[in-house]
């Protein structure tokens, strides 16, 4: 069964980083793009970031460039988002997300809150 879990959500203050974890299992990971969605409150969902499988090419929406780094651990079967310099617009709700077949599948997300 395939299952993404999102973890690290935080509160946190403007400036601060924090790392987000999404553990999987049911599929083979290191072979296909993992993605990383947030959604803000009263928003759209918004995709922030993508890592393909094999040569591990990343990109990365304008709004989080230069700021967030997606990575991930083929032997963990995890993918990860360390984002640095947060913002108080990088306050949502943080899935991590696959293809598989012509099905999206999607964690329970992973809440982040940037406030002073």
């Amino acid at each position: 069964q395939v299952q993404l879990v999102e973890s690290g959500g935080a509160l946190v203050q403007p400036g601060d980083a924090l790392k987000l974890s999404c553990a999987t299992t049911g599929f083979t990971f290191s072979r296909y793009m993992m993605t990383w969605v947030r959604q803000a409150p009263g928003k759209e969902l918004e995709w922030i970031s993508s890592i393909r499988a094999g040569p591990q090419i990343t990109t990365y929406a304008d709004s989080v460039k230069g700021r967030f780094i997606i990575y991930r651990d083929n032997e963990k079967n995890t993918l990860y988002l360390h984002m640095n310099d947060l913002m108080p617009e990088d306050t949502a709700m943080y899935f991590c997300q696959t293809v598989i077949g012509s099905n999206i599948r999607r964690g329970q997300g992973t809440r982040v809150t940037v406030s002073s």
